[in-house]
């Protein structure tokens, strides 16, 4: 008797488990059904996320910094009077579309607005300039890792200090294409660097928070096919391209024998180049640096269209003294705007001949329009 009174517990007992782990199955699959079904409505923003891109310009803060760069100066305020007459104050023209603009001014020039956190004219980008296998070509060859990065750090710093209203943002400007003297197996006269290189240079910008410019001068070949090569690199947030149009040589001759030459169709093939990497990728805005001292350097330069994801700076990067850069500047630079300016400074070729020292950075916030891209080699 005792033993099935303990066998009816035993069933009992078995019952009422698989009872209850019945009724957690129920609920715990009417409450995953529940949540599934939610509309977007009762899905809150803690729940989701979603990433703003691209990014809100500030264009009330950008096209103030386009003025300032532009050296614009607000009238003042006068007052009319019986006996005199004063002419309507030349005002700025302000756009939803395009960046601002001075009605009888050549800057700031018409162009696009950026995409959000761009870099320029929010920052003055400062690079020191190079390639690891040569001391001749800037100061990333001449000295050990640790002098340059301390050096830059310096100039980082005596730029801060000249205008404190436009953050510095260091850079290293890295030759990873250079052209040659001697044709290579190709006959393109131009060597790429070693992705070792290229990475060690990319390690440099990492530490000191800044971006990395590749340089890249084609020699015989052209911009179109040479990007290819560098667009893992260009996929990264912080790294930005540079052309040399002094040795892109379309008319067939060696590298170092005339001045090469860049068309505003090659110039506006990189940038879309490189505004569909932008898009493609979700990044920040790219800057394309376009070095050049003569005219005949880059043609057609009024045809030249940066786009939201891609910001053009034209660099004047003529060596010589202070008058001759000057003039240089205003030759090729102020008499034909693009978007934004930048100088080259030449520790060692600037002060040749006739050179009366090196631009300072006071001297150097006095050109017009003013440089916000500077670098040194």
């Amino acid at each position: 008797m005792a033993f099935k009174i303990r066998r009816s517990r035993v069933r009992l007992i078995k019952i009422t488990f698989f009872v209850v782990v019945f009724f957690l199955f129920i609920i715990f699959f009417l409450s995953k059904f529940t949540y599934s079904n939610k509309s977007e409505a009762q899905i809150t923003t803690e729940e989701v996320k979603v990433p703003v891109y691209p990014a809100v310009l500030d264009k009330t803060e950008y096209d103030k910094r386009m003025l300032v760069l532009s050296n614009y100066v607000y009238p003042a305020t006068t007052t009319a009077t019986t006996t005199s007459t004063t002419s309507a104050p030349v005002l700025p023209l302000y756009s939803t579309s395009t960046s601002v603009t001075v009605p009888g001014k050549r800057w700031p020039a018409s162009t696009v607005y950026p995409n959000g956190d761009a870099i320029l004219p929010f920052k003055r980008i400062l690079a020191y300039y190079g390639n690891f296998y040569s001391k001749k070509m800037g100061i990333l060859g001449e000295y050990s890792e640790e002098e340059v990065l301390r050096r830059l750090a310096s100039t980082t710093a005596m730029w801060n200090a000249a205008d404190p209203t436009t953050p510095v943002m260091p850079a290293i400007e890295y030759i990873a294409m250079t052209a040659q003297n001697t044709a290579g197996a190709d006959k393109m006269y131009r060597a790429v660097m070693p992705n070792k290189e290229i990475d060690k240079a990319y390690a440099m910008a990492e530490k000191i928070n800044g971006i990395l410019i590749l340089d890249i001068q084609v020699g015989l070949s052209t911009v179109q096919k040479e990007l290819p090569k560098f667009k893992d690199y260009l996929m990264r947030p912080n790294v930005h391209l540079a052309i040399d149009p002094e040795f892109s040589m379309k008319t067939g001759k060696r590298p170092g024998t005339v001045i090469g030459t860049e068309s505003s169709s090659d110039i506006n093939y990189v940038i879309n180049y490189l505004s569909d990497i932008v898009r493609e990728n979700k990044l920040t805005p790219k800057i394309l640096l376009v070095h050049r001292f003569t005219e005949k350097m880059v043609t057609e330069a009024n045809l030249i269209k940066p786009t939201p994801e891609v910001q053009v700076v034209i660099v004047m990067d003529g060596w010589g003294s202070k008058q001759l850069k000057r003039g240089t500047y205003n030759a090729v630079i102020e008499s034909e705007p693009v978007q934004f300016a930048g100088i080259k400074l030449f520790y060692k070729n600037d002060l040749k001949g006739a050179s009366t020292g090196l631009l300072s950075p006071a001297e150097v916030l006095n050109f017009k329009p003013k440089p916000i891209y500077i670098q040194y080699q």
